[in-house]
C-alpha cells in the first residue's frame, strides 16, 4: 500500500510576500521609503478594515440621533365633543 505525502507552505497572502519583498528592498537599500509604506502590506488591510467599521458606526449614531430628533412621539389628542 503507497500513501501520498502532501507538503503544505501554510497560506501565505499576496500582501505578506509584497511586504517582505518591500522589506528586503530596504534593508538592501533599493528603496528609500519610510518604514511606515514598507510595512504597510502587513497592517494596511487591517487598518482599513477598523477605519470602515468605526465609519459605520459613526454614521449609524448618526441615523439613531437624527431618527430620535425627527420622529418624536405625537401628543394623544382626543376629539372632544
Amino acid at each position: 500500500m503507497t500513501e501520498k505525502v502532501q507538503l503544505s507552505c501554510g497560506n501565505t497572502s499576496t500582501f505578506g510576500l509584497l511586504g517582505v519583498l518591500f522589506v528586503g528592498l530596504k534593508l538592501g537599500g533599493v528603496i528609500d521609503w519610510s518604514w511606515w509604506w514598507v510595512t504597510l502590506p502587513f497592517w494596511g488591510g487591517l487598518a482599513l478594515a477598523l477605519g470602515i467599521a468605526v465609519l459605520m458606526l459613526v454614521l449609524a449614531g448618526i441615523a439613531g440621533l437624527l431618527g430620535a430628533i425627527f420622529n418624536k412621539p405625537k401628543k394623544n389628542r382626543r376629539w372632544r365633543r
